[in-house]
């Protein structure tokens, strides 16, 4: 393998970086995480914004990867992300730069996250009914999510995208008004099926709102055309909205999922490779990088980790398990 990009068994290559830059958060959405939060990470434990920039400059020198996303958690909970931000876009060639958030604190910080040289960002909002968000996040903070979206189209960092998960008998009657909002103030929305990654285990395949049942909710009030051209291994699946140009997307990751064309590697906050969101196993980056390994190391280290990555998530498999960790330490 030395030498080689992030391949994996399967003939996958990975060049899509996912970077979880902490486990905190500032929301407590009910599909996350309990109203209490968690055990966050002791701050020894997280990666130092100098660290993260090594490992992700390894990853573009050594390995290939040509997109890298920050995640959380909530990643605007770190102070230094603009610094972080600054030396991802310093490295060569220059990955293109991702930013998923919730929107908190957005409006105050996208200016700069520009001229730090983020490219995009991605906001998570599941409502536009200021008591359901209340409900759904346990905080009362639509407000600023709302100002944080226009905050990051004025900055330029779009196309600016929304997340939604639609949860059964809360929020699915607001799948055509969402997309309307969006619509409307430009910006790309992509529905989310809720995923099997929550603390408690609750998760519920009955109970979860299919990429076939948003669908149907959509086509109620706008005509759906699949989009032209090649998916390639983008999660979502894009749909034209009354002829176009404006889409939807809708990423089917339990019901539709897209393992075969994945191109995913992820880095958790504290340093651990995961190959896959639904991983067992992680490979620790952390230890050698403080141990004084060299960037061939490191680089190597990361590539036997991806080689073993899974097939698929296997989540309509009998044995299927959880993984330990929560959405909020693996990263989105």
């Amino acid at each position: 393998m030395t030498g080689l990009g992030l391949l994996d068994s399967f003939g996958r290559v990975a060049t899509d970086l996912r970077v979880s830059l902490i486990d905190k958060c500032n929301l407590r959405c009910t599909y996350c995480m309990p109203a209490e939060g968690l055990d966050w990470l002791a701050k020894p434990e997280l990666l130092t914004g100098a660290e993260f920039v090594r490992l992700i400059g390894i990853a573009v020198h050594e390995l290939g990867v040509t997109d890298v996303r920050f995640t959380g958690g909530e990643p605007l909970l770190r102070r230094d992300l603009p610094e972080i931000v600054a030396g991802v876009a310093a490295l060569t060639p220059r990955p293109r730069i991702a930013l998923t958030t919730n929107g908190i604190g957005l409006a105050k910080v996208a200016d700069a996250l520009a001229a730090a040289g983020l490219d995009r960002v991605n906001v998570s909002l599941d409502t536009l009914r200021a008591e359901r968000f209340a409900r759904i996040t346990r905080r009362d903070r639509l407000p600023d999510v709302l100002a944080g979206l226009r905050a990051a189209q004025q900055a330029g960092l779009g196309p600016v995208k929304v997340n939604s998960v639609l949860l059964r008998g809360i929020n699915e009657d607001e799948a055509a008004p969402l997309l309307r909002f969006c619509l409307a103030a430009g910006y790309q929305l992509r529905f989310i099926e809720q995923m099997p990654l929550d603390p408690q285990h609750g998760w519920d395949r009955s109970a979860m709102v299919t990429a076939e049942e948003i669908l149907g909710l959509l086509r109620q009030d706008f005509e759906l055309t699949p989009e032209p051209g090649e998916r390639g291994s983008a999660p979502a699946e894009r749909w034209l909205v009354n002829g176009g140009p404006d889409t939807v997307g809708v990423i089917g990751s339990v019901t539709r999922p897209f393992c075969a064309d994945c191109a995913r590697t992820r880095l958790t906050a504290d340093g651990q490779v995961r190959s896959c969101l639904f991983a067992h196993t992680e490979t620790d980056l952390r230890a050698a990088l403080r141990g004084g390994a060299g960037d061939a190391e490191l680089a190597e280290l990361w590539r036997k980790a991806m080689w073993a990555k899974p097939a698929g998530h296997g989540i309509d498999r009998p044995e299927f398990a959880q993984p330990d960790r929560p959405m909020s330490a693996i990263g989105g």
